[in-house]
């Protein structure tokens, strides 16, 4: 076969003639027909009315029903004649409950005061107490950003910083903190520019979209907005529709009802989206005050500013002709047309091409620096001079990141053959799929805006539309009981999995909707729930019942889940006492491994100065798009390049390596194993238990005391034979600290700032003294050179036998520490049960 041949046929094949294809010519066959009979997701919720009551199955064992949701696990369990397990005892379930709602580890006294209470309500209160705490926010604002595409940095080639998004993740904490109505959530993201322009924390909100990955370098600006068109489409209707649109970008959809055509109308309503990173955080007064100050600055030093910007000019002017030069053509069409005559693409065109050029003075003046020393005299010299009026100028308040829109009309929207930027069929206008909507939502436009993403937005929590309540509360679901009532989080059509419980589902979004859009109800009611309080151990009829239901997804029992890489790294920190629980704030650089090499630029990771940023929540942990924080990434982090719906788990070798042979790892268990022995003093077994109340919120029984007994000894014995090679063996926090010294520091603090030292100010006292000490070769004290160890005034005592902390020797502190780095390694502390 000839090669025109060839090529004909393989056009045939892809539906296309060889002349082309015109706008005139496109057909959407794959279309949902309006008026057809709904599938069960696309269907509209029924209402449920104020202070009625829903229809509950009927069950035998009704005394096990404790909240409405468990007539509808029940019901099904009865149906296939399993019975539920037992319910969890009390340590158990706070746990549990602890690590769901907070992503931390409950403290051994908070466990003992709710196995102790015998009230009726105690489940109650502690649900209630745990909803209530800042901490709450910020594990669920966690699971929140797995969906957005959270990060602190762009992505792609240069992966640049995103100095002020750190302001939507704090945000998103605020929301759940306060239990923000979700559909008042779901319009201040998609729309808080256009709806509550005059709202700051509207306008952050849209931190939402800004989210996507972006090439500040992109060369093809066209091309550029294309993909911002695509991104923003499918992650809208993967995050609140549950919906494998994106499939329809290229072609019909091949599952769904849902036409290529039906995409781009869907498209449409983002058209004229774009975004500024440089919008004041002020308002009100303070923005009126701050604008004041500023422009008798802008006065004083307009002459000088003016000769600076003189001197750069020609150098600015360069890098500006030599960046538009790098544009393909169709690009530098947009950006060089005079203001008047630019259209709504033009404009968007325009407008980041303003932001990709947002460094050329930094760059102008690293020009000027290089290649004409005479006139960078010059341009220092006016530095000066302008740095002698800094007084005059108001302290930077900090900027925000938002969304907006440059004007009312939007650049046309149209579908494209095979999804290529450059091959454009016929223009589409805003619009829903038939599958989603029988109706369109009224879009509106504004003297600055064009109103489609608040008619989308409106449209999203409308009773209209159930598949958005349906998509957020599975999605709840299954961050509870490990598996969604429709296991394919991010798709709700045909090729997702089948609801195991859909009349369940329906009841809680409905009830979700009647109870204000609160999150927090929701998730009280499935805290306190039976389904949620029964037992994960092994059962007699095991056997039988994984028979009948081998993936548990009837639950009849709970589901055990390996904690998340947030809540290892976040508990570890808790367990030792390290955990600075500041809330908000710019994201923070915690140490990384001295070999972990960021995509080549190390440089990125500057380690923060003060020791508490080193021991933050890992939400607050710098996420650098490319390159994740090594310990999150080994457990299965959420990757930022794209909505990430479900946390996998995996089971890898690095995982075991990443904590045992951790470095950090291991000073955690220092600082642990110091915590028991100030909290556990009296005996091995004493100390043993403690541990185990504070990893895994239970006792050790006989046995185990025993084996460790006999590990700890074992320990000690090794580390005393390998003492002699040993510069620094690993002790435990604090060992070795003379009570004086700790009392003299405290007493110094007192006197100087009228207040104690926290445990990192006196650690960096203790270490300057030891650095000082180690200076002057003095020998005083009660350190030696086995690294701030005391000599031992006694015998060792018999192997085995109780020890007071006092007379722990050097070997037997380091043995207790790997005692506790092994209790931190095993399944017990990274599972939840």
């Amino acid at each position: 076969m000839n090669r025109i041949a060839t090529l004909s046929l393989a056009a045939v094949l892809a539906g296309v003639s060889l002349a082309g294809r015109t706008a005139t010519d496109y057909e959407a066959p794959g279309a949902f027909k309006r008026g057809s009979e709904r599938p069960w997701a696309y269907s509209p919720l029924k209402p449920i009315a104020a202070g009625a009551r829903a229809a509950l199955p009927a069950v035998k064992d009704a005394k096990w029903v404790k909240s409405p949701l468990d007539a509808f696990i029940l019901a099904k369990l009865e149906g296939a004649g399993i019975r539920p397990s037992a319910e969890a005892d009390r340590a158990t379930f706070i746990r549990r409950a602890t690590l769901d709602a907070w992503g931390l580890l409950p403290t051994p006294e908070e466990v003992k005061a709710f196995v102790a209470d015998k009230s009726p309500k105690a489940h109650d209160k502690l649900i209630d107490r745990l909803l209530a705490s800042p901490r709450y926010g910020e594990r669920q604002a966690r699971r929140w950003l797995d969906l957005t595409r959270y990060a602190d940095s762009d992505g792609y080639n240069t992966d640049g910083t995103r100095p002020n998004i750190w302001r939507y993740r704090d945000y998103v904490v605020q929301a759940f903190n306060s239990d923000k109505p979700f559909d008042r959530f779901v319009k201040e993201q998609l729309a808080g520019d256009e709806l509550w322009p005059e709202s700051t924390e509207a306008l952050i909100a849209t931190g939402f979209l800004r989210n996507l990955p972006d090439e500040i370098n992109a060369r093809d600006l066209n091309l550029k907005k294309q993909e911002v068109a695509n991104d923003l489409t499918d992650t809208v209707g993967s995050v609140f529709l549950g919906a494998t649109i994106n499939c329809a970008q290229c072609h019909d959809h091949k599952s769904e009802k849902l036409s290529q055509k039906e995409y781009y109308q869907f498209q449409a309503y983002f058209a004229n989206a774009s975004w500024k990173d440089d919008v004041t955080a002020l308002s009100g007064d303070g923005l009126k005050s701050y604008l004041a100050r500023y422009a008798a600055w802008e006065a004083a030093t307009k002459p000088i500013r003016e000769q600076r910007d003189a001197l750069l000019k020609p150098v600015v002017d360069k890098l500006e002709s030599d960046r538009l030069s790098g544009f393909v053509p169709k690009t530098r069409e947009s950006i060089t047309k005079p203001a008047a005559e630019r259209d709504a693409y033009d404009r968007w065109i325009h407008h980041r091409n303003l932001w990709t050029m947002s460094g050329r003075t930094r760059n102008a003046e690293n020009q000027l620096k290089t290649k004409d020393k005479e006139a960078w005299a010059k341009y220092e010299a006016l530095g000066a001079e302008l740095k002698k009026l800094d007084p005059l100028k108001p302290k930077d308040p900090g900027q925000i990141s938002t969304m907006t829109e440059l004007g009312a009309d939007a650049p046309p929207t149209r579908v494209l053959f095979k999804g290529i930027y450059d091959r454009p069929l016929e223009e589409v206008q805003p619009g829903l799929p038939a599958l989603w909507s029988e109706v369109q939502p009224d879009v509106k436009p504004t003297a600055t805006s064009s109103g489609r993403r608040t008619a989308l937005a409106n449209w999203l929590v409308s009773p209209d539309n159930g598949l958005t309540t349906r998509t957020f509360v599975n999605r709840q679901w299954a961050q509870f009981f490990g598996r969604g009532i429709v296991e394919t989080l991010a798709d709700f059509g045909k090729t997702g999995t089948k609801p195991t419980h859909p009349e369940l589902l329906d009841h809680l979004a409905g009830d979700f909707v009647k109870n204000g859009w609160s999150v927090k109800k929701l998730h009280r009611q499935i805290l306190l729930s039976a389904t949620y309080a029964q037992a994960s151990a092994p059962r007699a009829d095991d056997a039988a019942v994984a028979k009948a239901d081998p993936d548990n997804k009837l639950l009849w029992a709970f589901p055990r889940q390996r904690l998340e890489a947030e809540q290892i790294r976040d508990s570890l920190l808790a367990a030792s006492g390290l955990l600075v629980e500041k809330v908000g704030g710019p994201a923070v650089f915690p140490p990384i491994p001295p070999n972990f090499d960021i995509g080549g630029q190390r440089n990125r990771w500057v380690t923060s100065q003060d020791p508490r940023d080193h021991h933050r929540r890992s939400l607050y942990v710098f996420v650098l798009r490319n390159s994740p924080y090594p310990l999150l990434e080994t457990f299965d982090w959420a990757n930022p390049q794209s909505p990430h719906h479900r946390r996998e788990v995996t089971t890898t070798a690095p995982q075991a390596l990443a904590l045992v042979n951790s470095d950090l790892v291991l000073e955690w268990s220092k600082a642990l194993a110091g915590r028991v022995l100030r909290e556990a003093p009296s005996s091995d077994a004493a100390r043993i238990e403690r541990v185990y109340q504070i990893l895994y919120a239970r006792k050790p029984t006989a046995a185990e005391l025993a084996k460790l007994g006999s590990f700890l000894n074992g320990q000690e014995a090794l580390q005393q034979a390998q003492a002699p090679q040993l510069k620094k063996p690993h002790l435990p926090e604090g060992y070795g600290v003379e009570p004086a010294l700790s009392a003299q520091i405290e007493r110094f603090y007192q006197a100087v700032y009228r207040r104690a030292p926290d445990r990192f100010e006196k650690a960096a006292f203790i270490g300057h003294l030891d650095q000082q000490k180690a200076q002057l070769g003095s020998s005083a004290g009660a350190g030696d050179d086995d690294g701030g160890a005391p000599a031992e005034a006694s015998p060792t005592p018999p192997k085995g036998a109780p020890q007071k902390q006092a007379a722990l020797s050097p070997a037997r502190a380091s043995a207790f520490v790997d005692l506790v780095h092994t209790l931190v390694n095993a399944n017990e502390f990274t599972y939840r049960f």
